[in-house]
């Protein structure tokens, strides 16, 4: 199973224990949030906009009308949520045997850093600038054995890191070097997979759930997915949980 994130969730306790710790729950004035869905897989979302992903350009901003009134529903910033369905628009047509929805990729992006806006500092927090980049980016602690890590030595030398010793997770959806190196992909249109921009990662996310011909619609290939992601039961359970809110329409909670 892939280690693509720091061993032990690290940075996602540390979310956990400043957001939870400090009541944190999105707020939607007046609104009464239902009982989410247990589901595994999770409950399919709202269907999302066909567009043309082969189009040159950012193809994700073709999903601005889609995103406007779902983001406000679930809480999520809007360029992620695009990005999230721009990359399971994508997958539909690589991987047409995977059935990856986009509220699967939008639990993964809640649990890691609250769709690109946790970095580790409370007092300054991440956010997507006008291009999808996570500005100040979003990179972890070093994987050097310490506080619960594995040991992964430098793998880009410094590329996406910025660090030639030891890898780090990095970008809105956390992955390492190694694992970048795998399967980033690129999906803004320059040409150029880089972890920090919601789209490349999102599907490069997708990319990597989708491989060994898992179909994400059947509950063993998505447990398998997600736990190829990070192989622990707390993560998968925060996943479905976000993922679940996702799919009917509010935000995620916890």
């Amino acid at each position: 199973m892939l280690a693509i994130i720091l061993v032990g969730g690290i940075l996602i306790w540390l979310a956990s224990v400043v957001f939870d710790g400090l009541g944190y729950r999105p707020s939607v004035p007046g609104r009464t949030l239902q009982p989410v869905p247990e589901d595994v897989p999770p409950t399919a979302p709202a269907e999302v906009a066909e567009i043309d992903v082969n189009a040159a350009g950012r193809t994700a901003d073709r999903l601005t009308y889609w995103a406007e009134d779902l983001a406000n529903q679930t809480d999520i910033d809007p360029q992620a949520l695009r990005a999230y369905g721009n990359a399971e628009l994508i997958a539909k047509q690589a991987w047409p045997e995977c059935n990856l929805r986009w509220n699967t990729l939008a639990g993964i992006g809640w649990v890691e850093t609250r769709h690109g806006t946790y970095n580790g500092n409370f007092f300054k927090p991440s956010h997507l600038d006008e291009n999808g980049y996570a500005t100040p980016p979003i990179i972890g602690i070093p994987l050097d054995g310490s506080n619960n890590t594995a040991e992964i030595r430098d793998t880009d030398g410094g590329e996406f890191d910025n660090d030639t010793e030891f890898d780090r997770a990095v970008g809105p959806m956390q992955f390492i070097p190694e694992s970048w190196a795998r399967y980033g992909r690129d999906a803004d249109g320059d040409n150029y997979p880089n972890p920090q921009q919601i789209d490349d990662a999102a599907l490069s996310s997708a990319n990597l759930l989708c491989s060994n011909r898992r179909d994400l619609s059947t509950e063993q290939d998505w447990l398998e997915a997600i736990y190829a992601y990070n192989y622990s039961q707390d993560y998968v359970s925060r996943v479905a949980s976000a993922a679940n809110s996702y799919a009917i329409g509010q935000p995620a909670s916890s």
